[in-house]
C-alpha cells in the first residue's frame, strides 16, 4: 500500500544545480590554486615552499586574467552578459572589469610579498617582511628558534589566494547572501595576513585586532541589513528586490505577505547594507580602522589591501546602487552626498598632520575613497566608467608608493616616520624620484593617472547634477595637494641627517611592482583614452 501511495504521489526532485563553470573560471583557477597552496605547505620540503608558492600564486593569477580576457573577447562583458551560478553571479562588463583590475593588481602585490633581499641575514638565512613563525609569542624562545632555523611564513601566498577569490566574487555577487559569504571570505585571510608582521610584531597584531573586531561589526550591520532586506521583499536576489522596489513584483510569498512592500524594512535595511559596503571602502565615518591598519600591518599587504580591497567594494557599492536600488535614488543620494564630502575633507585634511608615511597614504586613500563617491553619485553610464577608471588607476599607484616605503630603511626595519625622509632625495634620487611620481599622481597632476582619473570622476559628477560636490573635491585636492609636496620638498630641499636611513636594492620582483607602477601612472596619464573607451564599453550592469 505504502509503495502504490508513493507512486501515485511521486516526491518532487530537488533539481540539479547548472554551474557555467567556464564563465566562474577566474574565480575557480585562484581558489584551486589556494587549495592547492594549503597542500604546499603540508607536503613540500621547507627550503622550496617559498618559490613553490610565489611561482604558484603567480601562475595562477595570470591565468586567472588570461580567463577574463578570454570571457570579454568572447562577448561576456557587453551582449552575452548575462547572470550564471543559478542567479548567483554576475557576468558582465564592471563584474569582467574590476576582476580583470584585482588580478592584475595582485600580481604585482605578490612581487612584493615575495621580497626576500632588503633584510639582511638572520642566521645565514634569506628573510622577508613576514614572521618567521606566526603562531610563536613576540620576543619568544620558540620565535627565536624559528628565525635561527629560518623558517618562513609562506602561507601568507595561499591566504593572500584565497582573499583574491573573495574579492573576485564580491563585485559580481547578484544576490545578498553570496554578496556575505564572499565578504568574509575575503575578510579572514585579510585579518590574518595583518598580524604576521617580521618587525614591530606587537603592533601588527594589534592592527590585526582592531581590523577584525571592526570588521565584525560591519559584517553584523550588512547581516542585519540583509535580513530586513528579505522581510522587505521576500528573496535576496539584486533583480527581485529591485522589482519589489520598483513595484513591478509578480509574485508575492504568502508567508511574507505582510512584511512585503514595507517601506521602513527597506529604508534601515538599505542604509544598512551601504554601512556595510562603506566601511570596505574606508569612507567617513567608518574609516577608523584605516590608519591604525595601515601602520601595523606588514607593508606589502599594506599595499595589497589598500589597492584590491578598494577596487572589489567599490564595485559591490556600484552594483548594489545602479542595480538593486535604482528606484530608491532620492533617497540614498543625499546620504551619499554628505558621506563623501565628509569623507573628501576629513581625509585631505587629518593627512595634513600626520607624521608617519603609512598614516597618511593611510588617510590619503580615506581622502580618494570620497573622490571615487563622487562618481558613483553621478548615477549615469558615466559615472560608472570614469569609477571603473579611476580604481584601475589608483591601485597600482598605491601597491607601487608602498613598495617604495619598503624600501627606505634603517636599523629598525623600515624608516616610516617623516623626519627621517629628509634629504632621501640627496641620498638616493632614483627612490625620492619614483616616490615623488607615485605622490603627484595621488595629488591629481596633470600628465599623470590621477589628474586623468580625477577628472573623469568630477566631469561625470558635474553632468549628474552634482556640481556643489565637484567643487568641495577641488578644494580637497588642494589641501591634499599640499601635504603631497610637502613630502616631495621634505626629501629634496632638506639636509639629509647623518644618521639618516639608507635605501635598500630589492631584487627584481620589488624593482617589477615599482616598474609597472610608474608605467601606469604615466602611461594613464599621458594616453588615457582607450582605457577610458575600456571602462566606457563595460559599464553596463546586467539586470
Amino acid at each position: 500500500m505504502a509503495l502504490a501511495a508513493l507512486a501515485a504521489d511521486p516526491v518532487e526532485r530537488i533539481p540539479a544545480p547548472h554551474i557555467e563553470y567556464a564563465q566562474l573560471s577566474p574565480t575557480l583557477i585562484v581558489v584551486g590554486a589556494a587549495i592547492v597552496g594549503v597542500l604546499v605547505e603540508a607536503f613540500v620540503p621547507r627550503r622550496f615552499r617559498h618559490y613553490t608558492q610565489v611561482f604558484l600564486a603567480v601562475a595562477a593569477l595570470a591565468s586567472a586574467f588570461a580567463a577574463v580576457v578570454g570571457l570579454a573577447a568572447a562577448g561576456y562583458g557587453t551582449t552575452k552578459a548575462h547572470i550564471a551560478a543559478m542567479g548567483a553571479i554576475a557576468v558582465d562588463g564592471p563584474a569582467l572589469f574590476l576582476q580583470g583590475t584585482i588580478l592584475l593588481a595582485s600580481i604585482v602585490a605578490v612581487f612584493t610579498f615575495a621580497e626576500r633581499r632588503l633584510d639582511p641575514r638572520a642566521h645565514g638565512n634569506k628573510v622577508d617582511s613576514f614572521a618567521a613563525q606566526a603562531a610563536s609569542v613576540p620576543g619568544s624562545d620558540s620565535e627565536k628558534a624559528a628565525v635561527k632555523a629560518g623558517f618562513t611564513t609562506s602561507e601568507v601566498f595561499p591566504l593572500a589566494l584565497f582573499a583574491i577569490a573573495g574579492m573576485l566574487v564580491f563585485p559580481s555577487a547578484n544576490d545578498l547572501l553570496t554578496l556575505f559569504v564572499a565578504l568574509e571570505v575575503f575578510s579572514l585571510p585579510l585579518y590574518l595576513l595583518c598580524a604576521v608582521a617580521r618587525r614591530q610584531r606587537l603592533m601588527s597584531q594589534e592592527a590585526a585586532v582592531k581590523y577584525f573586531l571592526l570588521g565584525a561589526f560591519s559584517s553584523a550591520f550588512l547581516l542585519f541589513g540583509i535580513a530586513l532586506m528579505y522581510g522587505y521583499a521576500g528573496t535576496v536576489t539584486y533583480a527581485g528586490i529591485a522589482d519589489v522596489v520598483d513595484g513591478t513584483a509578480v509574485t508575492i510569498d504568502p508567508a511574507l505577505a505582510d512584511t512585503m512592500g514595507n517601506d521602513a524594512l527597506l529604508l534601515i535595511g538599505g542604509a544598512l547594507i551601504l554601512t556595510g559596503l562603506l566601511f570596505k571602502v574606508g569612507a567617513v565615518p567608518f574609516h577608523m580602522w584605516t590608519p591604525d591598519v595601515y601602520q601595523g600591518a606588514p607593508t606589502p599587504v599594506t599595499g595589497f589591501m589598500a589597492a584590491a580591497t578598494k577596487v572589489a567594494a567599490f564595485g559591490a557599492l556600484l552594483r548594489l546602487l545602479y542595480v538593486v536600488l535604482p528606484g530608491l535614488r532620492w533617497d540614498w543620494r543625499p546620504v551619499m552626498w554628505g558621506v563623501a564630502i565628509v569623507t573628501m575633507l576629513a581625509g585631505a585634511v587629518i593627512a595634513v598632520t600626520q607624521t608617519d608615511v603609512k598614516r597618511l597614504l593611510a588617510y590619503s586613500s580615506i581622502a580618494h575613497a570620497g573622490f571615487i563617491l563622487a562618481g558613483v553619485i553621478a548615477t549615469t553610464p558615466e559615472g560608472i566608467s570614469s569609477v571603473l577608471f579611476y580604481l584601475g588607476a589608483y591601485s597600482f599607484v598605491t601597491i607601487g608608493a608602498f613598495a617604495v616605503v619598503t624600501l627606505v630603511r634603517d636599523a629598525g626595519g623600515e624608516a616610516t616616520h617623516l623626519s627621517k625622509w629628509a634629504g632621501l632625495g640627496r641620498r638616493s634620487p632614483l627612490a625620492a624620484a619614483v616616490f615623488a611620481v607615485f605622490l603627484l599622481a595621488f595629488a591629481g597632476i596633470p600628465l599623470t593617472s590621477g589628474f586623468a582619473g580625477k577628472f573623469a570622476v568630477f566631469k561625470a559628477a558635474a553632468e549628474g547634477g552634482a556640481g556643489a560636490l565637484v567643487v568641495v573635491g577641488v578644494i580637497s585636492s588642494a589641501i591634499a595637494a599640499f601635504f603631497y609636496i610637502r613630502v616631495i620638498v621634505l626629501m629634496f630641499f632638506s639636509e639629509p641627517k647623518a644618521d639618516g636611513p639608507t635605501v635598500a636594492v630589492p631584487s627584481p620582483l620589488t624593482m617589477s611592482a615599482i616598474a609597472v607602477g610608474v608605467a601606469v601612472t604615466l602611461v594613464l596619464g599621458l594616453a588615457p583614452q582607450y582605457f577610458l573607451d575600456l571602462a566606457s564599453q563595460a559599464s553596463v550592469f546586467v539586470r
